[in-house]
């Protein structure tokens, strides 16, 4: 039954999807064209919150904990865990004070109103997955990039987002390049819950009636010991998965 419902509930979700997208796509132009940065930042912020918005129509909920005191005057290697494109929205609006940006693949940058723009214009960086010297050279790049700025660098080291909730190994070659190029960055790890129960029957319908959680850890300042980084992080992001599910099932 509740399969059923959801199909004319993602119809619908999807046309508010779309709109926001087509909506907000000439406003980040004007944003980014006329008014400079920090008024194209706002407007993806917005984006993203309406985005969140449009999911309450198939009763998509969110909690978002974040416990610690994070400063905004040095730059973040925040570090989820990746089960759908519904954890990107949240992380986008609830630590816009940090300005995130992501490493996203090269396929994103085009075609996509809106979201594409962003990831061209807004500081985040485009890899191609089969050219490993240009993906590297791009994280890189970000990583320099939030150092020189004190903004905040987005990666999902699992590299392909989770079908069933079940954390992935870590893949260590990406952060360490950041730490590398960001050494006064905190790593901020994120345990992203239930994201995947939105594509739990495929790309349609979505799942209805979720609640998505994001459980932010305590940061890790950023040593030599990239090793060490690497599995505390992985650790932190793990138990978060641990504890919801201990709570839940």
């Amino acid at each position: 039954m509740q399969k059923i419902l959801a199909y004319p509930l993602t119809f619908l979700y999807m046309i508010f999807f779309g709109l926001c997208l087509l909506v907000f796509h000439p406003i980040q132009w004007v944003c980014f064209n006329v008014f400079g940065y920090n008024a194209h930042r706002m407007s993806v912020a917005l984006l993203n919150l309406s985005l969140m918005r449009c999911t309450h129509v198939l009763g998509t909920t969110y909690t978002f904990n974040n416990p610690h005191s994070i400063p905004t005057d040095r730059p973040l290697i925040i570090v989820p865990n990746h089960q759908s494109m519904h954890d990107i929205p949240p992380i986008i609006w609830f630590m816009r004070k940090h300005h995130p940006k992501f490493v996203s693949k090269k396929e994103l940058g085009r075609g996509i109103p809106s979201v594409s723009y962003n990831l061209r214009h807004g500081g985040s960086v485009l890899i191609d997955r089969n050219d490993s010297r240009q993906a590297l050279s791009e994280i890189a790049k970000l990583g320099r990039y939030i150092e020189k700025h004190n903004r905040s660098a987005v990666i999902f080291p699992e590299g392909t987002r989770s079908r069933t909730g079940h954390p992935k190994p870590f893949k260590a070659t990406g952060l360490k390049l950041l730490m590398k190029n960001a050494p006064s960055a905190l790593v901020v790890p994120i345990s992203i819950n239930n994201s995947w129960k939105m594509l739990k029957y495929g790309k349609f319908p979505n799942g209805i009636g979720n609640h998505i959680t994001f459980q932010v850890h305590k940061p890790i300042e950023v040593n030599s010991n990239f090793d060490s980084i690497l599995s505390e992080a992985e650790k932190k992001v793990i138990s978060g998965i641990t504890a919801f599910k201990a709570e839940n099932d």
